[in-house]
C-alpha cells in the first residue's frame, strides 16, 4: 500500500511540475496556435462548399493560365493556350493546332478579364504571348481558347498587354522592344536610337463574340520612340479613352541595359488618348504597314503624351475612381500618384518641358499629385473597396498599404520572397471586391517540401479586411505566375456550361449523335471518319487505311452528362485527344506507319473503360501485311 502511495505521489507532482512548465509557456504558443487557428479557418472551404472567387494565375513560359479558388487556393484547373497539353488534348486536334500556328510554346505574362462600364462582366478572359507577339482569347463559358491572334504584325515582344478598354472595346498592347520598322526590316543596332521604333496597339474586340481584329480596317497602332514598354492599364470614369503604359530606356541605349538604360533620372508614363486617335483614323491620317493602320504622333498631335516617373518604372495603375494614375520606379523608395485633371489641364496650357519623336513630355511637377514612400523596390499597385491602394516591393519583400487621398502609408507586412504582382479581387475595377491580397512571389526560399534545385513559384494569400494585414496561406504552382486576375464566382455562376447541347452548343456540321451515322468514307488517299464516343465504345472500332492515306477523323461524344469526357489515344501515332460531353474534335494525320495500331480511351470513364478500344489498321505499300519488328 505504502509502494502505491509512493507512485501516486510521484506522478501527482510530475502532473503538476509539466503543468507549471506548460503554464509559463502558454501564453507565446496559444498566441501562436490561435493566429494560426484563425488563418486556417479563414481559409477552410468545407468539402462540398465552393470558394468565393476564381483565380487566374498567368504561366508564364509554361504557355498556360492556372484557375485556383480563394479563399482555399487549391488549384482547380489548368487552361491550355499557347502550349499543347496532352492532359485534356489541347493541340493534338486540328482546330486547337491550327490556333497554336506550329508554335509549341508562348510565354504568358498579363491575364484581362472582359469589363463592361468598367467592371468585370464574366464573358472572356485574355493573355498575351510575349515571346511570339500573340493575343488569345478564352471563353469563360467552357474555360477554353476560341481565338489566338498573331503574331500581330510590327510587334516585337508583346509585353505590355492585355489590359482591356472598360467596355471591351479593346485590347492594348506595349512592345517590350524596339526593332525597325516594318518589321522585318534590317539595320544595325547602332542606329537603334534613330531608325529603331517600339509600338503600342489598339486590338478591336466585337463586342457580341470577342473577336479580336487587327487589319486594315480595324484597331491600329501608334509609333513611338525606342523604348522598352512594360505595363498599361486603361482609363475608367473621367479618364475612360486613355490608356497608359511605363516605359524604361528613355536612354535608347543598347548593349548592357542594366548599365546603359539607367542613367536619366527618370523615365516615363505613356499617356494615350485613343479617342483622338479614332478621329484621325477616320480623317485618314495613317498610314498602312504590313497590313495594319499605323498612326504617327509627328503627323498626329494630341495622341501621346510623356510623363516623367521614377527611374525604371514597372506597373501604372488607375484608380477606381480613374480620377488616379500610380507609376512605380522600381529604383526608388516611393511610388508617385498624377492626377488626371491635372494632365489634361498641363496639356491644355501646353506646359510642356521637351519632346520626343514629337511626343510632348509634361512637367514633372504639373501632373504629379503626390509621391508616396511605400519602401524599396516598388513595382504594382492594386486598390481594394475602402479607399486603400497595395503597393508590391521587390527589393524590400513586401506590400505596403496607404491611403488614397491622404497618401499615408498604413501598413506594410512581409512576403517570402521577392514580389513582384499582386492581385486584389476586381482590384483594377470600378468596383473592387477586396477581403484579399495575393502576393506572387519570384522566390519561395525553402518554404515547403524540397524539390531540388527547381523550386516552385509561391504566392500568398493575405487578409486585408483589418487594420493589419495577415498572412493566411501559402499556396505554389507551375512556372512561372506573373500577374493574375480574380473574379467574383457568381458572375460566372449562370454562364458556364458542363455540357455541350446537342444541336445549341455544339453545331459542328461534322457532328453526329447516332451510332447508325458511325462511318468511314474514301475520297482518293484521303479516308474520313465519322465517329462516336460513348460508354464504353466507339463506333466505328475498326478503320482500315492503306499505308500514305491522310486519314481525318471527325469524333463526337454523345454523353449529355456532367464530367462523362472520353480520350482518343492511337498508340504509336503521337494522337491523344480529349473530347468533353457533347463536344466534336476534328483529327488529322498521315498513316506514314504500317501495322495494326490499337486505339483506345484515355480518360476514365466508366466500368468497362478498358473495354472502350479498336483498332488502326494500315496497310502497307505493294501489297499483304507485313510483321512489324
Amino acid at each position: 500500500m505504502k509502494r502505491q502511495l509512493q507512485i501516486v505521489l510521484g506522478i501527482l507532482i510530475t502532473f503538476v511540475a509539466v503543468a507549471i512548465v506548460f503554464h509559463s509557456c502558454k501564453p507565446g504558443k496559444e498566441a501562436v496556435k490561435s493566429e494560426a487557428v484563425e488563418a486556417a479557418l479563414a481559409t477552410y472551404v468545407p468539402p462540398g462548399d465552393l470558394d468565393e472567387f476564381y483565380l487566374f494565375y498567368s504561366g508564364g513560359h509554361s504557355g498556360n493560365i492556372f484557375v485556383a479558388g480563394i479563399p482555399s487556393m487549391r488549384h482547380i484547373c489548368t487552361i491550355p493556350v499557347f502550349t499543347p497539353y496532352p492532359s485534356t488534348g489541347y493541340g493534338f486536334d486540328a482546330e486547337t493546332k491550327k490556333m497554336l500556328g506550329g508554335y509549341t510554346w508562348g510565354d504568358a505574362h498579363h491575364p484581362a478579364l472582359s469589363e463592361t462600364n468598367g467592371d468585370y462582366d464574366g464573358r472572356w478572359l485574355f493573355i498575351n504571348d510575349n515571346a511570339n507577339n500573340r493575343i488569345a482569347r478564352i471563353d469563360l463559358k467552357d474555360f477554353k481558347v476560341k481565338q489566338i491572334l498573331g503574331p500581330i504584325p510590327n510587334l516585337s515582344g508583346n509585353h505590355g498587354s492585355t489590359f482591356v478598354t472598360e467596355n471591351t472595346e479593346y485590347v492594348t498592347i506595349a512592345t517590350r522592344f524596339s526593332v525597325p520598322i516594318p518589321k522585318g526590316t534590317y539595320v544595325p543596332v547602332e542606329e537603334y536610337a534613330k531608325k529603331y521604333h517600339g509600338i503600342v496597339a489598339l486590338v478591336e474586340v466585337d463586342p457580341k463574340t470577342g473577336e479580336m481584329r487587327m487589319d486594315e480596317k480595324h484597331g491600329f497602332q501608334v509609333l513611338m520612340p525606342p523604348f522598352n514598354f512594360d505595363l498599361g492599364d486603361a482609363g475608367k470614369g473621367p479618364s475612360h479613352g486613355w490608356v497608359f503604359w511605363t516605359c524604361y530606356n528613355s536612354e535608347r541605349a543598347t548593349g548592357i541595359l542594366e548599365i546603359t538604360a539607367s542613367q536619366n533620372d527618370r523615365d516615363y508614363i505613356a499617356a494615350v488618348n485613343w479617342k483622338k486617335a479614332e478621329e484621325y483614323l477616320k480623317q485618314g491620317k495613317y498610314k498602312i504597314i504590313n497590313g495594319v493602320r499605323v498612326i504617327d504622333p509627328k503627323e498626329a498631335p494630341g495622341v501621346v503624351y510623356l510623363m516623367p516617373c521614377a527611374k525604371s518604372p514597372h506597373g501604372v495603375d488607375v484608380s477606381p475612381d480613374g480620377k488616379w494614375i500610380v507609376g512605380s520606379g522600381k529604383l526608388q523608395s516611393i511610388t508617385t500618384v498624377y492626377n488626371f485633371e491635372k494632365m489634361l489641364k498641363a496639356i491644355e496650357n501646353k506646359d510642356f518641358v521637351g519632346e520626343e519623336d514629337g511626343i510632348p513630355v509634361l512637367r514633372y511637377e504639373s501632373v504629379r499629385e503626390a509621391e508616396v514612400p511605400v519602401g524599396l523596390g516598388p513595382l504594382h499597385t492594386q486598390f481594394d473597396d475602402k479607399g486603400y491602394a497595395y503597393t508590391s516591393l521587390f527589393v524590400e519583400s513586401a506590400i505596403a498599404k496607404w491611403k488614397l487621398g491622404t497618401w499615408e502609408v498604413v501598413d506594410k507586412i512581409p512576403i517570402a520572397y521577392n514580389i513582384g504582382h499582386l492581385c486584389v479581387p476586381e482590384g483594377d475595377t470600378k468596383h473592387p471586391a477586396g477581403k484579399y491580397v495575393i502576393a506572387l512571389n519570384k522566390l519561395s526560399h525553402g518554404r515547403h517540401l524540397t524539390v531540388g534545385p527547381s523550386q516552385p513559384e509561391a504566392s500568398q494569400l493575405i487578409d486585408i479586411t483589418g487594420e493589419k494585414m495577415k498572412l493566411l496561406y501559402d499556396a505554389f504552382t507551375e512556372p512561372e505566375p506573373h500577374y493574375a486576375k480574380a473574379i467574383r464566382a457568381d458572375k460566372l455562376k449562370d454562364k458556364v456550361i458542363e455540357v455541350y447541347q446537342k444541336g445549341i452548343d455544339n453545331k459542328n456540321p461534322n457532328a453526329i449523335w447516332d451510332e447508325k451515322d458511325a462511318k468511314v468514307v474514301r475520297k482518293g488517299n484521303t479516308v474520313e471518319v465519322w465517329m462516336i464516343a460513348v460508354r464504353s465504345r466507339f463506333q466505328p472500332w475498326k478503320i482500315e487505311v492503306n499505308q500514305g492515306d491522310k486519314v481525318i477523323i471527325h469524333l463526337t461524344n454523345i454523353e449529355q452528362t456532367t464530367d462523362e469526357l472520353h480520350g482518343f489515344a492511337i498508340c504509336e501515332y503521337d494522337i491523344n485527344v480529349v473530347v468533353d460531353p457533347g463536344e466534336t474534335k476534328t483529327i488529322e494525320f498521315v498513316a506514314n506507319k504500317p501495322g495494326v495500331y490499337p486505339f483506345y480511351c484515355t480518360n476514365f470513364c466508366s466500368a468497362l473503360h478498358q473495354e472502350m478500344q479498336g483498332y488502326l489498321l494500315v496497310k502497307p505499300k505493294g501489297g499483304a501485311g507485313v510483321a512489324q519488328k
